[in-house]
């Protein structure tokens, strides 16, 4: 019998296993105390995806490789250095999703949604990645939500995707914005620009940073979207894109323009507003905080049209819109501009209990509240009647329920208004719906 050796286990050392382990780079916790903005955010974001007559889609977070780099560009800075990307056995090489609409074009293929009535209209909220240095405003996992219209090729469509941005951070409270619109045209008439853009750039290749002039050749409508001081002095006088346009292109964004002058929604035509991402075509807008100066991770949302990405993917020619806006940056925004949110977690109740029978009627009242809706704190591990009052008054609740011996021998409860400290008793049995009737009248009467 051949001897069996036992494989070496390398011993971690002392000082590495006492040492606390912290996030990844670029990742963070959302905290308890951060649950508020999000639950605000998402109750908006539903409440208008229903509104407007979208439908929920969630698509995979693991998708191909080759997904996004057929639909965001190879040349990009997202598919060249930004992606999460691995070798899965049997899969080939797949990557954390760094945006949605691809995947939704993706799904659109797949599920034959062609067939539906058109447009097919889809909403999605969730997380993205992409492995860039992180920085105000940019983390490695970031989330996002997105209204995308997919099959109809009308300019009212592009108006109506801005609208929906403009009502939405109207009604979540942050008027402090600027929408930037421009169109980039379509490929033939964007390709005749580009060459006029390469050559104005070319000649002043000197006063450009590294990046652009690698951009020059890799990408360089990306030109326009350098954040470099030097760069930005060199595009003032850059041809402008809209004076390329053909008179397709050129009718269709005056159309676009013409419905947000309509609607009286306000917005700036801005020359030099190009996206990141490939597959966009003619109309490209962002919305932008009003005190920030333009930069990538300023931008609150950003969309467009993307008329040729469905068929890029191997779909029939589908005409195409959509926005992302950024979850984070938008409550950053909301902390900067003090806008008032709901505090979803406040009690409107604390329920006091004092010795073992009471805690028990106690443990079975919680859930009859909870299940009528009113948001209850507790400390069932405290005794001391004093100490639960305190900590009630610290949470700031309207009303206490207190319940002790007595009460549960005579069936009642007492009802204590935290404000004015005048007490009640009441029938046990009618706890909850007596509480709803207070929390709805506003008073102790």
């Amino acid at each position: 019998m051949p001897k069996i050796t036992e494989p070496k286990v390398k011993k971690t050392p002392k000082s590495s296993m006492s040492k606390s382990l912290g996030l990844l780079r670029g990742f963070k916790d959302i905290l308890p105390a951060d649950q508020s903005y999000w639950r605000f955010i998402q109750e908006a974001a539903e409440s208008f995806y229903r509104g407007y007559g979208f439908a929920k889609i969630d698509p995979p977070i693991l998708e191909e490789a080759s997904l996004f780099v057929r639909s965001i560009g190879k040349q990009t800075d997202i598919v060249e250095k930004e992606m999460f990307s691995f070798a899965d056995q049997g899969q080939g090489l797949v990557v954390l999703r760094p945006e949605a609409t691809a995947s939704i074009a993706r799904a659109y293929i797949n599920h034959g949604m062609i067939n539906l009535p058109q447009p097919v209209k889809l909403f999605y909220w969730g997380p993205m990645f992409r492995r860039e240095r992180p920085q105000s405003g940019r983390q490695r996992q970031f989330h996002q939500f997105g209204f995308e219209i997919l099959g109809d090729p009308n300019p009212v469509i592009d108006a109506q995707i801005i609208g929906i941005v403009a009502s939405f951070f109207q009604q979540i409270g942050l008027d402090q914005i600027s929408i930037q619109v421009n169109s980039i045209g379509c490929p033939t008439c964007r390709k005749v620009y580009l060459q006029e853009l390469v050559t104005y750039y070319r000649s002043k290749r000197k006063s450009l940073c590294e990046d652009c002039k690698k951009r020059l050749t890799k990408n360089p409508l990306r030109l326009l979207d350098c954040k470099n001081q030097s760069c930005q002095l060199v595009r003032t006088e850059a041809p402008q894109i809209v004076d390329w346009l053909d008179e397709e292109c050129k009718n269709h964004f005056m159309k676009v323009v013409g419905y947000l002058d309509e609607l009286n929604i306000a917005y700036i035509l801005n020359p030099y507003l190009v996206r990141g991402l490939d597959y966009y075509t003619r109309t490209v807008f962002e919305v932008w905080p009003k005190e920030i100066k333009e930069g990538a991770q300023s931008a609150l949302c950003g969309g467009g049209r993307y008329d040729g990405l469905i068929e890029m993917l191997g779909g029939r020619p589908t005409p195409a819109a959509g926005v992302a806006i950024g979850i984070e940056r938008v409550i950053t925004q909301l902390r900067a501009q003090e806008v008032e949110i709901p505090n979803y977690s406040q009690a409107e109740i604390f329920l006091a209990q004092i010795g073992d029978q009471a805690k028990v009627k106690a443990l079975q009242l919680f859930e009859q509240l909870r299940r009528g809706n009113i948001r209850v704190a507790e400390n069932f591990a405290k005794d001391s009647l004093k100490a639960q009052l305190e900590l009630a008054n610290k949470i700031g609740v309207r009303y206490a329920l207190i319940l002790g011996q007595k009460e549960v021998m005579d069936g009642t409860i007492l009802i204590r208004d935290m404000e004015s400290g005048v007490q009640e008793i009441i029938d046990f049995n009618k706890t909850v719906n007596e509480l709803k009737k207070k929390l709805a009248n506003g008073n102790s009467n």
